[in-house]
């Protein structure tokens, strides 16, 4: 039973990415939303800017949830071990990032507006990585986990 406790937030959020990566959340469905937002702060911002803005925020969204997924991934390793950090848990935890990764974008490409991108797989592990260093720098600083 304490598997499913650390497991159950990393798998609920990989079921959130996953359902993230249909069409419904495409750069042509999510343009009709955030572009008049982006349009509403800059009034005074090209087209090309506001899709500029568009994109980077969507690359942004890929760092954010691949950041929380490297937290939970790390939390589920470690269970309920008293020891606050180790480089083993923060390995398999980039790698298990990866893997996820690699296998929403391969989802990705059977959605019919969206792709597959090595980049974005890039991005995604940038985001494990942070993670990962964050823990890191906390447990160098003497806080715990």
């Amino acid at each position: 039973m304490p598997r499913v406790k650390y497991w159950s937030p990393a798998v609920l959020w990989m079921v959130m990415i996953f359902l993230m990566s249909t069409d419904s959340f495409s750069a042509p469905n999510t343009s009709s939303v955030i572009e008049p937002l982006i349009r509403l702060l800059f009034p005074a911002a090209s087209a090309g800017t506001v899709q500029m803005v568009h994109g980077a925020l969507r690359k942004a969204g890929h760092v954010i949830e691949y950041f929380v997924l490297g937290l939970l991934y790390f939390r589920a390793f470690r269970g309920g071990s008293p020891v606050r950090w180790q480089g083993r848990w923060a390995a398999l935890s980039v790698l298990a990032v990866l893997a996820y990764a690699a296998t929403d974008e391969f989802h990705q490409s059977f959605a019919p507006s969206r792709t597959a991108s090595v980049i974005d797989v890039a991005i995604d592990a940038a985001g494990g990585l942070f993670s990962q260093a964050l823990l890191f720098l906390r447990h160098r600083c003497g806080r715990s986990a």
